[in-house]
């Protein structure tokens, strides 16, 4: 019993305040100055909880930028591995979901729930709002 509710307080925590890591992938950095501008005072996405980390050890959730090139898909693969379960990935941008302008395949990373960011590049906005629904279908399972 009292796992279950440790875990269950674990649970709220992990909902309310993720730690955001940002992997870009070869990019013309249009969505990484916007995943920047929403983490700006002036929409202040600390109110929610959720914050820029540096190292991908410490994040909760994935912001997934840029079409996925060989080389940074390698490098991606494995800053993605170091990411604690459970892992969650938010794609900004057209590129990370479908190669947009470059036509590239676009990166296949995974992840239990994906959530996606339409444009090039998206609004600060709808960026946040992604980060608020992948905040709620963020679970801890069982360790």
């Amino acid at each position: 019993m009292k796992a279950g509710k440790a875990l269950g307080v674990m649970n709220f925590f992990r909902r309310k305040s993720p730690w955001v890591y940002l992997l870009s992938q070869g990019t013309c950095n249009g969505c990484e100055l916007e995943c920047f501008a929403a983490f700006a005072p002036r929409f202040d996405p600390e109110r929610m909880g959720a914050r820029l980390v540096a190292s991908p050890r410490q994040a909760d959730l994935v912001l997934l930028t840029g079409c996925g090139t060989k080389k940074a898909s390698e490098k991606a693969r494995r800053v993605f591995s170091q990411v604690p379960e459970p892992k969650t990935v938010v794609q900004v941008g057209a590129c990370a979901i479908n190669g947009g302008v470059f036509k590239c395949p676009g990166p296949r990373l995974g992840g239990p729930s994906q959530v996606k960011v339409e444009g090039c590049p998206p609004d600060p906005t709808e960026i946040l709002t992604a980060i608020k629904k992948a905040m709620e279908e963020m679970t801890c399972s069982e360790r």
